[in-house]
């Protein structure tokens, strides 16, 4: 197994490991990622196509920020909850040990990956207030004494 299998191995092991379905099929050419897509409230991944791992983690903290009924449906367009996604694929990130820069790669966000990936590592975490509320992190300033502190993450679904 290569690099980015292994990398993709250990990201579908954890997103399935908090309770989000991860399936390999064939994603639509139009979807909004060309190789991953939010499918009745489940990750599908194309790996033939599959450039970025790092959009698995993105697409499944869409999935993980939503309330427990509203995972089935379509995720929302919804600005807060794609910073709260971000925040949340980067807490993955960094639970599995992997470079930041993996979610936030070039292809990503616009081509503005690498200046996210910069603004997480110097610790301006856009997206913590909404992970926050939803009670999924404790922020630097408010933690309960002994609490975990993002990125660490009180619980990975909400």
């Amino acid at each position: 197994m290569d690099d980015q299998s292994d990398m993709i191995e250990r990201i579908v092991a954890f997103v399935r490991g908090i309770g989000i379905s991860v399936t390999e099929d064939a994603v639509a050419a139009d979807s909004f990622l060309s190789a991953v897509a939010v499918v009745k409230g489940g990750v599908v991944v194309d790996r033939a196509r599959l450039q970025w791992p790092g959009d698995i983690l993105h697409e499944a903290g869409h999935l993980a920020v939503l309330e427990a009924d509203a995972r089935g449906g379509a995720v929302p367009d919804d600005r807060a909850l794609e910073l709260a996604a971000m925040a949340w694929s980067y807490a993955a990130a960094v639970e599995l040990g992997i470079d930041p820069g993996v979610v936030f790669h070039t292809g990503g966000y616009h081509g503005r990956g690498p200046s996210l990936a910069q603004t997480y590592a110097m610790g301006l975490y856009v997206g913590l207030p909404e992970l926050v509320a939803a009670g999924m992190a404790h922020g630097p300033l408010t933690a309960p004494e002994g609490a975990p502190v993002y990125p660490a993450m009180v619980r990975w679904l909400r």
